[in-house]
């Protein structure tokens, strides 16, 4: 009984023993039937006389000699023997399959009652994500082993949701305390560089020193709105993520024809509830990416429709396949020079794409092309 569900199961052990118990009630009342019901060769011989005369037993005359008399009437007693015995095991049988029907019926009924407290932290384990877990079961009722089982799964999802809450903050302090040195430090840079007297030695390493801070600045950036996301939506409003994309596409227009890459779109009408800056942000890191890691004389390819909500394919090198789920965690590229020589790049692209689809109540998933690149595709929930 492997396959079957523990509701089942005690089903079935219900059914099974009270069947059992039946069968041993039945049995027994058979015997102390059996035993209490007249020898028809014993009855016959007290009944009849020794003498040649007129027999009475139980109703039914007998005319002849005593052996006659004897050979008919324990005929009679064990016919009547034998049709008592069988009517006893006749009902019996019938009482005992509807008893045992009924009994499977409220075993079933009170398995699931029984059960039902799992049941409840069943669902409220699968409906909890990282970025929300405010789910608590919360059981009512007496204090039994069910609901110490329930109260201690609270108690885990209140500490399992302080750590995060935590880590959430400490991100997105951490975020905003390093985002002012590096805007002054980006200033100094500025300003150093604007003296016409500067060496070219100091320049250049000016200029180096330049792109180091402006990738610092998009990955702290990018680290404020991935806590952002992963602390789920406060509010939703429709949005037209077909217009998103169409103004996503216009913005980068110029990146896209500075790197050779030609963008094709096929935007339909679809209306998305939640957060208009994050949606945003998830469609350009998409395009962008698609865009950056291409090749020239590529192509990129955006598209908005029902479901999936949103589709972004591109041309390139090709992508391994088990190479595919690391590229939507933090700081993780494909290994090649294509992805891990880009220093403009944090390695957040696709974590905050992720992140933000989550927030929205969908998900994220890649795969590579047919023809070298990669494919992603967004599902979101309908408004």
């Amino acid at each position: 009984m492997n396959g079957f569900s523990v509701r089942t199961k005690l089903t079935a052990w219900y059914g099974g023993l009270f069947l059992l118990a039946g069968l041993i009630l039945v049995v027994i009342n058979y015997l102390l039937v059996q035993s209490t019901l007249p020898d028809p060769t014993r009855a016959a011989l007290t009944t009849i006389g020794s003498a040649d005369a007129v027999y009475g037993v139980q109703g039914t005359t007998v005319i002849g000699s005593p052996g006659t008399a004897v050979q008919l009437l324990s005929g009679t007693l064990d016919e009547y023997r034998s049709s008592t015995l069988s009517t006893l095991l006749v009902g019996s049988a019938i009482a005992l399959v509807a008893t045992a029907a009924l009994a499977v019926l409220f075993g079933w009924l009170m398995a699931g009652r029984a059960l039902r407290p799992l049941h409840d932290i069943t669902s409220a384990a699968r409906r909890l994500e990282v970025g929300k877990l405010d789910r608590r079961i919360n059981l009512e009722g007496p204090p039994d082993e069910l609901k110490e089982l329930a109260d201690t799964f609270d108690g885990m999802l209140d500490r399992l949701a302080e750590s995060f809450d935590s880590q959430k903050r400490f991100v997105a302090n951490a975020s905003h305390e390093l985002r002012t040195p590096l805007a002054v430090q980006r200033t100094l840079i500025e300003v150093a560089m604007a003296d016409p007297d500067v060496p070219v030695e100091l320049k250049k390493l000016g200029t180096h020193l330049l792109h180091t801070n402006e990738r610092s600045e998009r990955m702290i950036e990018g680290l404020l709105v991935l806590a952002r996301s992963d602390r789920g939506l406060h509010a939703r409003t429709p949005v037209r993520l077909d217009e998103i994309a169409a103004s996503v596409v216009r913005a980068t227009a110029a990146q896209a024809e500075a790197a050779g890459v030609t963008v094709e779109t096929r935007l339909r009408p679809r209306t998305v509830a939640g957060d208009p800056v994050l949606l945003e942000r998830l469609v350009t890191n998409l395009v962008v990416n698609a865009i950056t890691y291409n090749a020239s004389g590529g192509w990129a390819y955006v598209e908005v429709r029902g479901d999936p909500a949103l589709e972004v394919r591109n041309s390139g090198s090709s992508v391994p396949p088990e190479a595919v789920p690391t590229l939507f965690e933090p700081f993780r590229r494909l290994a090649g020079a294509e992805r891990t020589g880009d220093t403009r790049n944090a390695g957040l692209g696709l974590s905050i794409v992720r992140s933000v689809a989550q927030a929205h109540g969908g998900y994220a998933e890649a795969q590579p092309g047919r023809r070298g690149g990669l494919t992603v595709i967004v599902r979101l929930p309908p408004s």
